[in-house]
């Protein structure tokens, strides 16, 4: 019988279901805006030591690892989410929450259980070999646990200060949140986006990605769209016809350098691909994992139950598996190498895209069910990939301060429980309220995943803008340069490149990791008070106080920002002072 001992306590579990829910809607808010998400591994892990040993004076390292575990499984399954389930809506099709929950638990059931078999090889047996980045910095956090007061402060300092900001620009409209310029004659725009989410994301991606998004960003808006609507005769009088080509060209053209660079990236990965499956170890003996009669018993129960509730077909349902377990396996092995930021879950839900929609295409299915069904079968193997390499970021945390496999996969599964029940409202809510598609929501990989689907299916997109896209994106590649962060810039609005870059600059000349706690605290403060406007919005309460956008506002906007800012150089300043 499996007992739950001191490690597995109620304390943790209740913690870690509540930083899972909040990290998680947090980065829901984020990944729409920017299709970008952060870690809560480390942030939900100084939270928990805060808490656990600072208040209760109770809490141990294992329980802490317990939190993070299952806070960061929130925030994985939010972004395999915002990736594939907008696609639905934006192809203007039900996505209802009864849906969103039940592909959100299946992709998430999955990306665990097929995870268990790898997991002695990669973690164990691959010690000396795959450092698993964030893992590894997770564990020496928390083996410095004696620090968590001192260090949670700046994850709460900017929690506060990316909150009140928010609420100050975005509910009461004291000042503008996205300055901008048009050069006329030119026809060009350079705008900044003031959300302090953007700046901290910046300040953790560091300078060489964000420098990368904002070329990207500027490839856009300073050369393709003058020549645009220097060629194609646009009168250009305001900054919103700018963005009206951006919108109807430049996107596109976004969208296919996004698929490629997520293409080249799955390419690149195809060795590890091959080497993880040829090292898979499914041991029916004593383990510390799930037992194997478990996992096999939990993916028939899968198996079966995704034709009763998703209405995809036994045999689809098997090749869904299949996809799963091949990218789950990818998943796990190269967040080991690169870290999860530089995971490729958007090229393998792509590739997957492509499959099941040249499939159903070939078979005459080219109706909107066809597509809806594409769409699930995406939306479920894009969230197990997801998952995957949180897991395996976790379990590597695990290993490393001696807690126990089969714990830490269960926390996982009530991290993805929890998350699927309440991630569905959160979509509807951010619809509702902010417009998924629109410029405060792009979506990009949803939007692209939804042009690839249709595309292949009715032949609707503009295909020689994607295809000038991808050619962009090659041209990157063959100069050495990674083309997905270039690529992202270049689909996104380029005022939300300008602060990425920002945030990598400071990252720069200010680098500490009680600045990344400060950054990540910015994150969730502005995602989640960007929610709670959303609510409001939603019910009709207006807090405007209708403040003109004056040469004041501007300056109150300006130095409140840039109070943002100061902060990162005083936790420097710290730093170089020995404290």
């Amino acid at each position: 019988m499996l007992m739950i001992g001191k490690e597995f306590t109620l304390r943790a579990i209740v913690l870690g279901v509540l930083l899972a829910v909040v990290f998680g809607a947090a980065n829901a808010y984020l990944g729409l805006r920017i299709g970008m998400t952060v870690s809560a591994s480390i942030p939900a892990a100084v939270v928990s030591m805060a808490i656990l040993r600072g208040l209760l004076r109770r809490g141990t390292i294992l329980e802490n690892n317990i939190v993070q575990t299952i806070a960061s499984a929130g925030e994985s399954l939010a972004a395999g989410v915002i990736f594939t389930i907008p696609a639905v809506i934006l192809l203007g099709l039900d996505a209802s929450v009864y849906f969103t929950f039940v592909v959100s638990l299946i992709g998430g059931i999955l990306g665990v259980l097929l995870m268990v078999p790898l997991r002695k090889h990669l973690i164990e047996d691959e010690h000396g070999v795959l450092p698993y980045p964030e893992g590894t910095a997770c564990a020496e956090v928390l083996k410095a646990g004696e620090e968590g007061g001192e260090k949670a402060k700046f994850v709460f300092l900017g929690f506060t200060a990316g909150g009140i900001f928010k609420f100050l620009g975005s509910a009461l409209r004291l000042f503008g949140m996205a300055p901008g310029m048009l050069i006329r004659g030119y026809n060009a725009y350079i705008g900044i986006d003031l959300s302090p989410s953007l700046l901290g994301v910046g300040y953790i991606l560091g300078l060489r990605i964000s420098s990368l998004v904002l070329a990207g960003g500027l490839l856009g808006w300073t050369v393709l769209i003058p020549l645009i609507a220097r060629f194609s005769g646009v009168s250009v009088v305001s900054a919103d016809d700018l963005f009206s080509i951006w919108s109807h060209d430049v996107r596109f053209i976004g969208a296919g350098a996004v698929l490629m660079g997520g293409l080249v990236s799955l390419g690149k990965s195809a060795k590890y691909i091959l080497k993880a499956l040829g090292q898979v170890s499914l041991s029916f003996g004593k383990s510390r994992d799930l037992p194997m009669a478990y996992v096999l018993g939990g993916l028939a129960v899968v198996i079966v139950a995704m034709p009763l509730l998703l209405g995809l077909s036994f045999w689809l349902s098997i090749l869904l598996v299949v996809f799963a377990f091949l990218f789950v396996a990818v998943s796990s092995r190269i967040v080991g190498i690169v870290g999860s930021s530089s995971n490729p879950v958007s090229g393998m839900t792509i590739a997957a895209l492509f499959a099941i929609s040249l499939l159903f295409a070939a078979m005459g299915m080219k109706d909107t069910k066809a597509m809806f069904l594409a769409m699930t079968f995406g939306a479920v193997v894009c969230i197990a990939a997801a998952i995957a390499g949180d897991t395996s970021q976790d379990l590597k945390t695990g290993y490393l301060v001696g807690a126990t496999p089969w714990k830490q996969q269960v926390a996982e599964l009530l991290g993805v429980l929890f998350v699927a029940l309440v991630i569905g409202y959160v979509l509807k809510l951010l619809d509702a309220a902010y417009h998924i598609g629109s410029r405060d929501l792009s979506a990009p990989q949803a939007t692209i995943m939804s042009m690839v689907v249709k595309g292949v299916m009715s032949g609707t997109v503009p295909w020689v803008l994607i295809l000038s896209g991808m050619a962009i994106a090659l041209v990157v590649e063959l100069l050495g340069v990674d083309s997905l962060p270039v690529a992202v810039g270049l689909y996104l609005p380029v005022e939300l490149s300008t602060p990425l870059f920002v945030g990598g600059l400071l990252s720069h000349f200010l680098r500490h990791d009680d600045g990344t706690l400060y950054a990540s605290g910015l994150v969730a403060g502005d995602a989640l008070m960007g929610i709670v406007i959303a609510i409001l919005v939603v019910l009709g309460v207006n807090l405007e106080l209708r403040a003109d956008i004056s040469v004041l506002s501007s300056m109150i906007g300006a130095l409140s920002y840039i109070s943002l800012m100061v902060i990162f150089a005083l936790i420097a300043r710290r730093r170089r002072n020995g404290r």
